[in-house]
């Protein structure tokens, strides 16, 4: 590949000069860090005009690339992250729909590779540190478990926070491990270390508050709500000091809690930004990513080390999108709806690579891609193959990174996925849309607006280049076009991958999956 030859012209000749890790490494130390429900408007290098102000992510973008048409598989945190890890549809699993709690099972299989399975197999040491959010199997006093989901306090009487934690990261492929279980507003508030918790729970916390609010729980007594953000990115530190004493590649997997909520600015960030706590918050997650930077820069590993910087959905309605448009902030920028929604907000957000020998610094690129295609990506830098049951639709980033467009298989459209397990598909200028509503939190809402959506079109069709608010409604005008998408994403759903390959399975379910009813009838849609 390119990016060898490049990287063994630069060991020739700096090889005297730079640490003795990137001077033995064949392969890139990699970071993928995830914010979480922030949106494509906060990044002041997409939307200048916006108010929040993040120099250190901007100074990312210009030392490096940055995507204008980067989306989540989904538009809510856990079926994201199960595509980011897996490089394969959310839907395609058991989860349908919603999220999963800080008490759910596991939701990926040890069977199935993951990105870090896959680059420890190529002999990477892999890390995770941050917010988990995919389940994982607490030990119980009781095998019998007649407690609730997760959403109560009760519901967490059940586990024995002494025993070990099993189907945790570690049994997904990485080394290390470091988070908690779901996100930062839902118990058990426990930092669980490489299958262990860190420090026994010793009261029950909540906040109420309107932007700080957490659901009441148990809470460990190592665990603050207000320095869990500035704690992970401590960890990660730790962890790329690890690398200087070893000749290995690593894999960092740094998933923020922040800004979701709790919305928990630290007392010096605090007012900041001039707008509200969600303003202050973002400003703080960029200061600590140019301070995560920098440890990259000062360590000697800039020029072997590729980072990735993105988020899980879009900004969600806690952020007080009412009060910060007020002030002339819009975290979705140009773009309608927010997280959990099918509309672009839901699901668009910024994607920054940095990767200094490979990447030419400055550009912007506007192919589509998707947060799944870090597998593919992945595989093409270590030469790993992947195989019919690995990554199904995951597509190679490398090309773009290369700055080459002539890939042999390109992402040429892609599956969005709501809250409630709606769908859309996305090939071109074209988005279709296949309800009425917008499958998530925002006008017309599903459950609250049903009178209204009773007379809206069964589909929505927009073209995103001349409207790419999602204003106006073509499904009436252009039938033939509704036809030729629905069959497109039917085909996708049917077929258990989106790459070329051998025809997989989507996870079989005991239950309806009533969202797909439009892949039985290929007729126009109507009323």
């Amino acid at each position: 590949m390119r990016f060898k030859i490049l990287f063994a012209a630069f060991f020739i000749f700096m090889a005297p000069v730079i640490h003795a890790q990137e001077a033995v490494q064949a392969y890139p130390n990699i970071i993928y860090v995830l914010a979480d429900d922030m949106g494509y408007g906060d990044v002041s290098v997409y939307h200048p005009e916006n108010k929040i102000k993040t120099p250190h992510l901007d100074q990312l973008a210009r030392e490096g690339m940055y995507f204008t048409d980067a989306h989540t598989s989904s538009s809510v945190c856990t079926p994201t992250r199960y595509g980011i890890l897996t490089g394969r549809y959310n839907w395609r699993s058991t989860l349908k729909s919603g999220v999963l709690t800080g008490k759910s099972k596991a939701l990926i299989p040890r069977e199935r590779t993951t990105v870090a399975s896959m680059l420890k197999s190529k002999g990477y040491h892999t890390a995770f540190i941050g917010k988990w959010h995919l389940g994982w199997d607490w030990a119980l006093k009781d095998s019998l478990d007649t407690t609730g989901e997760g959403w109560n306090k009760e519901d967490f009487d059940i586990i024995d926070f002494t025993r070990p934690v099993t189907n945790n990261p570690n049994d997904l492929g990485f080394d290390y491990s470091y988070g908690h279980s779901g996100s930062l507003d839902m118990a058990p508030y426990v930092y669980v270390e490489n299958g262990r918790v860190t420090a026994l729970p010793d009261k029950f916390t909540v906040n109420k508050g309107k932007y700080s609010w957490w659901r009441e729980g148990p809470t460990g007594s190592d665990f603050v709500h207000e320095k869990v953000t500035p704690h992970f990115f401590d960890k990660a530190a730790k962890y790329i000091d690890r690398a200087l004493t070893v000749k290995q590649p690593f894999f960092l997997y740094l998933a923020l809690p922040s800004p979701h909520t709790p919305i928990l600015p630290s007392a010096e960030w605090q007012e900041k930004s001039g707008l509200n706590p969600y303003g202050d918050f973002v400003m703080m997650i960029d200061h600590y990513m140019g301070a995560l930077h920098q440890k990259i820069k000062s360590a000697g590993l800039e020029a072997n080390t590729l980072i990735i910087f993105t988020t899980d959905n879009g900004c969600s309605p806690a952020a007080g999108l009412e009060e910060l448009a007020a002030k002339g902030h819009f975290p979705g920028a140009e773009f309608r709806g927010h997280k959990a929604d099918i509309f672009e907000g839901g699901h668009r957000v910024p994607f920054i690579v940095k990767w200094p020998e490979v990447v030419t610094p400055g550009t912007k690129v506007e192919d589509l891609i998707c947060t799944t295609d870090l597998m593919a990506t992945l595989a093409d830098i270590v030469d790993y193959r992947l195989q019919d049951n690995e990554g199904e639709d995951s597509f190679s980033m490398l090309p773009l990174f290369e700055g080459n467009e002539k890939a042999d298989e390109k992402r040429l459209s892609v599956v969005h996925h709501s809250i409630n397990g709606s769908f859309a598909f996305r090939k071109g200028n074209w988005k279709l849309i296949t309800v009425p509503d917008s499958g998530g939190w925002s006008y017309p809402h599903p459950a609250n607006d049903k009178e209204a959506i009773a007379q809206m079109p069964a589909f929505q069709l927009y073209n995103l280049k001349d409207d790419p608010g999602e204003t106006m409604n073509l499904e009436e005008k252009y039938p033939e076009k509704v036809l030729e998408l629905t069959s497109m994403l039917t085909d996708q759903i049917k077929k258990g991958r989106t790459t070329s390959g051998q025809e997989q399975t989507n996870d079989a379910i005991d239950f309806e999956w009533h969202q797909i009813r439009f892949t039985t009838d290929q007729k126009k849609p109507s009323k």
